[in-house]
């Protein structure tokens, strides 16, 4: 089978591998029908993911068809449609017990496409294919499916629950990304007063606005800070959701919150980056990381069979699984091309 492989930063490739096999009886194989492209698949291609190997397939997010399933799955039958998670878990650790699959201790949490091969390919194999899957509902598109595999629970889970938006305050986020797109989304649900989206793409403020964002700011344009504090009486945001991964934009979330404010950190950092304690000791701020649980899974689920949420509109490009070089291309540029979300399918040619 094909599969894109990463071969040390810098360096990945559309590749013949060997076909994908069982190696427990709780695997099962799905035959990868739509994935897509991650920052962090970006990050990992700069080398910030010390896990990532050479020879590794890269990619942890997909939905696709069972074709082989362990003896020791139950919930999933050969033909099946799924969501695979961007997060496995083993289902009966400690942390899985607490939903915390990010955590897993059991051989689970991110392990595709970082500590075993992942889901741009052709086929992938799904350690603990019970936990680790969603079926696909009717009448919901691989486009819209695939947007839950990760960047809407990570954002929801990580940016608006570990930020603990209420209704009412004033939400900022830095970096109008997918992921802060999606946090806009997440954040929406709330019902803040005030959602600011904080970039310095033109094309991604646009977004951002179109996505639910009350004010955009270009923070090469103007004081973001200032700005915040004018909407705010001086007083900063309630929370602040780091989106991008940058020293520069943790330290302008932190600057940007209120005292008693929150600041969820969503980014994957590959760099150190600074809290300037002797500024903010006396603020009483409240600071979060995480890696997501998809324990919200279900819920997103239902808001998106039920229309509360409009994960389509993520999707801005098309490509064919031979066009990995050019979706990368595409979505690394974002800020020059508009993109958001590339999809790429079995059957699709670029769009």
């Amino acid at each position: 089978m094909k599969a894109l492989v990463y071969h040390g930063p810098g360096n990945k490739a559309w590749e013949d591998v060997p076909h994908p096999a069982l190696l427990a009886d709780t695997d099962a194989i799905v035959q990868v029908d739509t994935t897509t492209i991650c920052g962090t698949d970006l990050h990992i291609l700069k080398g910030d993911v010390p896990a990532m190997t050479d020879g590794r397939i890269i990619g942890h997010e997909a939905v696709g068809t069972v074709t082989e399933i362990g003896s020791g799955v139950k919930n999933l039958m050969l033909g099946d449609r799924v969501l695979v998670s961007c997060v496995t878990a083993c289902g009966a650790c400690r942390y899985c017990r607490e939903g915390a699959f990010g955590q897993c201790l059991g051989g689970g949490g991110w392990i595709l496409g970082n500590e075993i091969d992942g889901t741009q390919a052709e086929y992938v194999r799904v350690p603990f294919a019970d936990n680790s899957t969603y079926p696909v509902p009717a009448g919901v598109s691989d486009d819209e499916l695939l947007m839950l595999a990760d960047i809407l629970p990570t954002a929801y889970e990580v940016g608006v629950l570990n930020g603990t938006v209420r209704p009412g305050d004033v939400v900022v986020v830095v970096g109008a990304g997918p992921i802060g797109l999606s946090a806009i989304t997440g954040a929406r649900l709330f019902s803040p007063s005030l959602v600011v989206a904080i970039d310095l793409a033109t094309s991604r403020l646009d977004a951002a606005k179109a996505f639910g964002a009350d004010v955009v700011i270009n923070n090469a344009v103007e004081s973001a800070v200032a700005a915040v504090q004018a909407l705010t009486g001086g007083l900063g945001a309630d929370v602040a959701i780091e989106a991008v991964g940058a020293p520069a934009t943790f330290e302008l979330a932190v600057d940007l919150v209120r005292p008693g404010g929150h600041v969820a950190n969503i980014g994957v950092h590959g760099a150190p980056a600074t809290l300037h304690l002797e500024r903010i000791w006396d603020r009483n701020l409240t600071l979060t990381t995480g890696l997501v649980d998809t324990y919200s899974t279900p819920t997103l689920l239902k808001l998106l069979t039920g229309r509360q949420i409009d994960a389509a509109r993520f999707v801005t490009h098309h490509f064919g699984f031979d066009e990995f070089d050019e979706a990368y291309d595409v979505f690394s540029r974002a800020g020059d091309t508009g993109a958001l979300k590339v999809v790429l399918s079995r059957t699709t040619t670029s769009s």
